[in-house]
């Protein structure tokens, strides 16, 4: 990741930290920028980094928005600019990339001239979204900088390319540093913005998301005080105090919410340990966090495979019978809780934007899946981000598509094609779509094409699940936008067989999936008489001292490690009584 810069600039001075030959370069983007379209086409800097200049593709979309948008306020009796500021300016812009890279977007020419026709073809307000995947972080930590960065695109402070694309690839629109998230441009970042408050306005204020499934992480490694570098956990004491969110801190978010709302608004994924050696924290999260569900990381070492106490954390897989079927069956055993709450049989594990390494189910190939499904059919495994193997830009995806190899008779995009294949027989198998989603639709639209039409043709609407990772990307808004608009070109479909994307199964995908996973009405929009109601605007004077403390807001942090500690007793464990260093053994 790359370090944030420190500012020494005066805010009130004009002044940059390009040089003089870099500014005789450019121009100001506020007189440049003539235009004022709503979807940039070219890219902006904040003065931190000289911009690339406007790609062919860029001036193509931008010759046909000038255009739409000429003959379209002309029409309308208003100004260009008034035109570009409304919804027929977002649809012209549509239209625009529709025309330079294909029909992706579901728009129509009336857009342009009546705000009824736009609503008709955007996300419907009563729809049923359910985000299966929602990040926010412990005040003590900033979160992941990296994943806004490439969200937010050139203007994110701190950063002066791409940081996910070091070779400085292009995506399809010739951009390597384009925009996710075209709300996010412009902001300055704080760590705040992964933070309970800015969490709870970005999803439940600031998007149509109706029910949310707050996700956390096994850390792989921790930094242990006195120790130089960091490790492998030794026990589950170790690895809570890297994490970015623990289970209990998880469990009392989901309260928070669903109290002040006066509904199920929120739902909690308890911290999936598998191996003999964490079962008693599996039962521990059962009896006092009630998970609704669980949230595992192959790549992330989170296995204890014995009561060792000295022994590191191992990477694992789904279908290792010593490691992982122990806690499947600890799962399964707990009747009652089950019977309270059946979604505590969804395993949710992260597989795919891994490092480079070998094509194992430990780093997240998807050859654990079949026999792990076979074997425990009571449970249901949701495989995010659809083992995309690529990391968070998807380049490399792309390349394999225009090379032209194919597994099965489409493009093998690596692991994500094998893995709906292989899934394709399991119906307690399902495909998550988390960042997946949002790094291919604006900036390798025919990646998101094939990767859906897939999913379509081998698992079927039914098995598709919607999330965002958002906060990481800002308010999950504009990902349910282009999924609603978004199409699967028929050319595309014809030659390699895939289903068309309906309305249908959009709603499916987007939320009724999930309501069957997690058993819970599909009901419209919030609403103060609804099933379920708004989360009020004054939320954030709601906040108790206790939850502030324990989500160790500044001036409320307790000390963590110590109610950790008991917590970890608790739940039956020992220490390690572990020594680093050297003893002396010889007189």
């Amino acid at each position: 990741m790359t370090e944030p810069k420190e500012s020494h600039r005066d805010p009130e001075a004009e002044d940059s930290w390009l040089s003089e030959e870099d500014l005789a370069k450019c121009a100001r983007a506020d007189v440049a920028d003539t235009l004022r379209s709503p979807v940039p086409t070219s890219m902006v800097s904040n003065g931190e980094y000289m911009p690339h200049p406007q790609t062919a593709k860029q001036k193509r979309v931008e010759a046909k928005l000038t255009e739409l948008a000429d003959s379209s306020a002309a029409r309308l009796g208003i100004s260009r600019r008034k035109f570009l500021t409304g919804a027929g300016g977002m649809a012209a812009a549509f239209l625009a990339m529709n025309h330079v890279f294909g029909r992706y977007f579901n728009v129509e020419e009336n857009e342009m001239f009546e705000f009824a026709n736009y609503r008709e073809n955007a996300a419907p307000r009563n729809m049923f979204v359910f985000d299966d995947q929602l990040h926010t972080v412990r005040s003590s930590r900033v979160g992941a900088e990296s994943l806004r960065a490439i969200a937010q695109g050139p203007t994110m402070p701190g950063f002066d390319s791409n940081p996910f694309n070091p070779e400085g690839h292009p995506d399809e629109h010739g951009d390597p540093w384009g925009v996710w998230n075209e709300a996010l441009v412009g902001k300055d970042f704080s760590p705040e913005a992964f933070h309970l408050v800015q969490f709870i306005k970005d999803v439940f204020l600031d998007s149509q998301v109706t029910v949310g499934l707050l996700s956390n992480v096994t850390p792989g490694t921790v930094q242990v005080p006195g120790e130089p570098e960091p490790r492998p956990p030794t026990s589950v004491e170790e690895s809570l105090t890297g994490a970015i969110l623990t289970a209990e801190q998880t469990a009392a978010v989901r309260n928070f919410v669903n109290e002040v709302s006066g509904s199920t608004r929120l739902l909690a994924h308890g911290l999936f340990y598998p191996g003999v050696g964490n079962l008693d924290y599996i039962q521990y999260q059962i009896d006092n966090y009630h998970p609704d569900a669980w949230k595992g990381y192959n790549i992330n070492r989170a296995a204890k495979v014995d009561n060792d106490p000295e022994s590191e954390m191992q990477r694992w897989s789904l279908d290792d019978e010593e490691v992982a079927y122990p806690t499947y069956d600890l799962i399964t055993s707990n009747r009652e809780a089950l019977r309270t709450k059946p979604s505590l049989a969804n395993i949710c594990v992260h597989k795919g934007l891994a490092p480079p390494g070998p094509a194992t189910p430990e780093i997240g190939h998807p050859s654990d899946i079949p026999k792990a499904a076979t074997d425990w059919p009571n449970l249901n495994f949701i495989i995010y981000h659809s083992c995309i193997r690529p990391g968070f830009f998807v380049f490399d995806a792309l390349e394999e598509i225009k090379s032209g190899q194919l597994r099965g008779g489409v493009p093998d995009i690596s692991w994500t094609t094998e893995f709906a294949q292989l899934a394709a027989p399991f119906p307690n198998v399902y495909a998550e779509i988390g960042t997946t989603w949002a790094s291919t639709v604006v900036t390798f639209p025919t990646v998101a094409a094939h990767i859906l039409g897939q999913l379509m043709k081998y698992m079927g609407p039914d098995r598709i699940i919607f999330g965002s990772d958002s906060v990481w990307y800002g308010s999950p808004q504009w990902q349910i936008e282009a999924l609603w608009r978004f199409e699967i070109p028929e050319e595309m479909r014809q030659r390699f067989g895939y289903p068309k994307l309906t309305k249908a199964a959009k709603r499916k995908i987007l939320g009724l999936n999930s309501a069957r996973l997690y058993r819970l009405p599909s009901a419209a929009e919030p609403a103060p008489g609804g099933v379920y109601k708004p989360v009020p605007e004054d939320y954030e004077s709601r906040i108790s001292d206790e939850l502030k403390t324990l989500m160790e807001f500044p001036g409320y942090t307790d000390d963590e490690m110590a109610s950790m500690r008991s917590r970890y007793l608790a739940a039956g464990a020992t220490p390690s009584n572990t020594r680093y260093g050297w003893m002396r053994t010889v007189t």
